[in-house]
């Protein structure tokens, strides 16, 4: 089986409210698991990474229970991306912290993961939960 994992944070303002979503799919894209949270004060990158770490830190909690062969994390993040594939740099200081939380979390999956860059208009669900979980604030 594999997985396919739609991630998306979001903050209105930058730094500001913020929130993330995502969704895990199986191989028959069949919705098998979604979440969102309210973050408090973020930044737009920052929520992007937290809806990663909390779904990988999912992952590693469900692996005996779905037993995946690979992993494919979808994101219209470019930047988070670009990031976790080592493309880019990570080089503002907020977001080293959280770079190195995703790695840490992903060096304990023992299948492959990958990361793709996706329109926006393609990770419609995940955007909802985050737009969700920033309303939570109001």
């Amino acid at each position: 089986m594999d997985l396919s994992i739609y991630t998306d944070g979001g903050s209105r303002g930058n730094p500001g409210i913020s929130g993330y979503g995502f969704v895990v799919f199986d191989q028959n894209h069949q919705l098998i698991h979604q979440q969102s949270k309210f973050l408090g004060i973020k930044t737009n990158n920052e929520a992007e990474y937290m809806g990663v770490i909390d779904a990988l830190t999912w992952v590693n909690q469900n692996l005996s229970r779905f037993s995946p062969q690979k992993i494919i994390f979808f994101s219209d993040s470019q930047l988070l991306v670009r990031q976790l594939q080592r493309v880019y740099k990570v080089k503002s200081p907020n977001l080293k912290p959280l770079f190195e939380s995703a790695l840490s979390l992903i060096s304990q999956i023992k299948v492959p993961v990958t990361f793709t860059d996706i329109r926006r208009e393609s990770n419609q669900l995940a955007d909802s939960l985050a737009n969700q979980a920033m309303d939570k604030s109001i």
